[in-house]
């Protein structure tokens, strides 16, 4: 708008938007002023995948492909190309859209920061700011009632919201998806800690740790989403089964969606600004199907569809892990 004076359309709650062809032409006016604002002010949606769309048919939920009535509404609006931003699932939905003929430049934004071929997305300093403050003040109560507390954080299958958090906090121990956990080791330690004197443990678990050779824990399944499990409830797992291991009185708590608002750091607010800039001079270069990235501590690009469907995960010999060890903190195994 500023520099080019290009026509913006904003879409509606995400891919549910160009499915039922909701979209606005966006003035200055609605965008002034938004960069201290979390969320998004043109909504989203979990539930909108086009190659997968849930319709109610009898009585029943069926799921049906309506990419076709997407094309028909991006080429009726006369969209040259679309800015898709979000995550692992965003991005297998713009692959999908490539194939198909229409041009999307994805731009990285997921508190996980999951996103295969990308160092940092925009949403996780914001979300480990916030899951820091909870666990410092969790530390406090801890601290005063000597007691052994389970926080759980979001991430998915992907630990690195709960790691940098945890070792941001200084946690005693640290649980990820991607190192399956003890429950005899996470007792030893924490029954060790209480035999030299610390009168309380901070556990920071991931919603998708599982122990070794055992499964998640399921909150609940959403039949009419694409991907239908919703984890959540290993901290309440956790505390029953350190009580009746330790005999160490224990307590839950569940960051849950705290973690995904509030004002975004100024990390985040220059990271995003900076995506959003690079998205641009690649749509005006001629790029088509580009993904923005922070790789190697600059921006750079791939392609949308060689990161489709996947998910980058905190590998078990990471430098923060080992960092994280060597200040004696446990994983758990």
């Amino acid at each position: 708008m500023h520099q080019h004076h290009l026509e913006v359309f904003g879409i509606e709650d995400g891919f549910l938007g160009l499915i039922q062809n909701r979209m606005r032409v966006l003035e200055w006016g609605d965008v002034s002023n938004i960069l201290t604002l979390g969320g998004t002010i043109l909504g989203t949606s979990n539930q909108a995948n086009p190659q997968q769309y849930a319709i109610e048919r009898n009585g029943q939920t069926e799921f049906a492909d309506v990419t076709d009535r997407v094309i028909e509404h991006v080429r009726a609006n006369h969209l040259d190309a679309i800015v898709c931003i979000g995550g692992d699932g965003t991005m297998t939905g713009a692959a999908n859209l490539i194939q198909n003929g229409i041009n999307c430049i994805g731009v990285p934004k997921t508190i996980d920061n999951d996103l295969e071929g990308c160092d940092q997305t925009f949403g996780f300093d914001t979300a480990v700011t916030t899951a820091a403050e909870c666990l410092d003040k969790i530390h406090t109560t801890a601290m005063s009632h000597h007691r052994v507390m389970v926080v759980e954080l979001m991430g998915r299958n992907a630990g690195w919201l709960t790691l940098h958090a945890g070792v941001a906090s200084g946690a005693d121990i640290i649980l990820i998806p991607e190192i399956p956990y003890d429950l005899t080791k996470v007792c030893e330690v924490l029954e060790h800690r209480s035999r030299v004197g610390k009168r309380f443990s901070i556990i920071t678990v991931s919603e998708g740790s599982k122990p070794k050779g055992g499964d998640v824990v399921i909150q609940r399944r959403v039949e009419t989403s694409p991907d239908p499990i919703r984890l959540g409830g290993i901290a309440n797992k956790l505390v029953d089964e350190i009580e009746a291991a330790s005999g160490l009185e224990a307590r839950a708590t569940i960051l849950g969606h705290i973690q995904r608002g509030g004002t975004p750091t100024p990390a985040d607010r220059v990271l995003a600004t900076m995506f959003g800039h690079h998205a641009l001079d690649l749509l005006l270069e001629g790029a088509v199907g580009k993904l923005v990235v922070w790789k190697d501590g600059k921006l750079n690009q791939v392609d949308i569809e060689s990161v489709a469907g996947k998910q980058r995960k905190v590998p078990a010999d990471h430098p923060l892990v080992h960092t994280a060890r060597a200040v004696g903190t446990s994983f758990g195994d």
